[in-house]
């Protein structure tokens, strides 16, 4: 009986070890799209979807993102161009906001045009955000990140869309 308690403690605790780093064999992921208002990231392989999922935005979702800490998801043509394994919302991909046009216009207005704008999970400690809780970035669940993580390439683009 000992025997089968502790195998059963050991299975347990192996499951909880899982990696948060999946593998992901299939088509190459070409395309990103963001479509705001729906709330809805696609994951393209050359016009075709593979993958689709519900997100959240920033607090103040309506709208391209203008200035550091206005709460808004910018709007354009990007590129994925960092990850973080390490990163406090479980893991994220870096999106390459601001671009030139984006300095550039933060710049006649006179104000920063922020940036760290990933796709990124919900850690715990931000459960109850509501739907459209970041600084501007794009969340998706933890298990979800997993897969954009394993799918999606640095140089790939993103197009967000409002």
């Amino acid at each position: 009986m000992l025997r089968i308690i502790g195998t059963l403690a050991a299975l347990i605790a192996l499951t909880g070890c899982a990696s948060k780093f999946k593998t992901y064999n299939g088509p190459e992921v070409t395309r990103v799209i963001l479509v705001k208002q729906e709330r809805a990231l696609h994951l393209m392989h050359k016009g075709v979807p593979l993958k689709s999922y519900d997100v959240g935005l920033g607090f103040a979702p309506n709208g391209h993102k203008e200035k550091e800490g206005d709460g808004r998801t910018p709007e354009g043509e990007y590129k994925i161009d960092r990850r973080n394994p390490d990163s406090e919302f479980h893991l994220s991909i870096g999106i390459s906001y601001p671009n030139e046009k984006d300095i550039e216009r933060a710049e006649e207005e006179g104000h920063d045009p922020g940036g760290d704008i990933f796709i990124h999970g919900r850690p715990w400690k931000y459960r109850k955000g509501g739907r459209d809780w970041t600084a501007g970035c794009i969340a998706v669940t933890n298990r979800e990140i997993e897969e954009i993580y394993a799918m999606v390439r640095n140089e790939t683009p993103i197009t967000i869309i409002p």
